[in-house]
């Protein structure tokens, strides 16, 4: 069953698409989009993590920019609006947005309380920036594009973080992941993962460089992940 979640925050209101599981009470996980908006991709994401037995939140972080973003990786014109909602997307105010939704979530009729978020490209970013920032329970980064900019933050996490990094990542390089790799390798809370030969969005179902065996590797050690913290 699918609904809508409207959350509130001092600057206005946004929605959230909201995927139950079939058994009741259950956790949350909160979903952070791609550069995309909160596209078919990203409600069947969603759709997966209620099949697990979560109850899947995927607020519309563009909302600032516009409400309602909804695009495709298949064309060139879709593709520059994505880098231009990404030019134009504010991280801080996205960061506080995601609290926001946590907030909001954990009073969904039938949540227990625990909240985990998920992210890929840009919601990885902005995933691991909820570690360090939000009171989320568990966090699970898919490819976060510029997360080398922010390991400063690291001393900040308080809860579980699993990071999945593509070895051949066009928009994090060898330099960038060496700086994530040295600030968090052995932090008590982080667990890395890197996949060799693998390019950016690998996990991602019907882009270009999706891999499914990877994909499915690292969506198992998620799956993992969550269901030791969560649950």
């Amino acid at each position: 069953m699918t609904s809508k979640l409207t959350v509130q925050t001092p600057n206005g209101n946004f929605d959230a698409y909201v995927a139950m599981p079939a058994k009741l009470p259950a956790p949350v996980v909160v979903v952070i989009q791609e550069i995309f908006g909160v596209n078919a991709v990203m409600r069947g994401i969603a759709d997966d993590y209620a099949k697990q037995g979560y109850i899947a939140v995927c607020p519309d972080l563009f909302w600032r920019i516009e409400p309602g973003i909804e695009i495709t990786d298949k064309t060139e014109k879709e593709w520059k609006q994505a880098f231009g909602y990404y030019q134009a997307f504010n991280v801080d105010k996205g960061v506080e947005d995601i609290a926001a939704t946590l907030t909001a979530a954990r009073k969904i009729d039938g949540a227990n309380g625990k909240a985990g978020v998920v992210g890929f490209c840009l919601g990885g970013l902005l995933t691991f920036l909820s570690a360090t920032r939000t009171d989320g329970d568990a966090f699970a980064v898919y490819y976060g594009g510029g997360m080398n900019n922010y390991v400063g933050e690291a001393g900040k996490i308080k809860q579980p973080v699993i990071i999945h990094l593509a070895g051949n990542d066009e928009y994090i390089p060898a330099d960038a992941q060496a700086v994530i790799k040295d600030a968090l390798d052995d932090h008590p809370l982080t667990e890395l993962h890197f996949y060799p030969g693998r390019d950016h969005a690998f996990a991602r179902k019907g882009g270009a460089h999706y891999d499914e065996k990877d994909a499915e590797t690292a969506n198992a050690r998620t799956a993992e992940f969550f269901q030791a913290n969560l649950v």
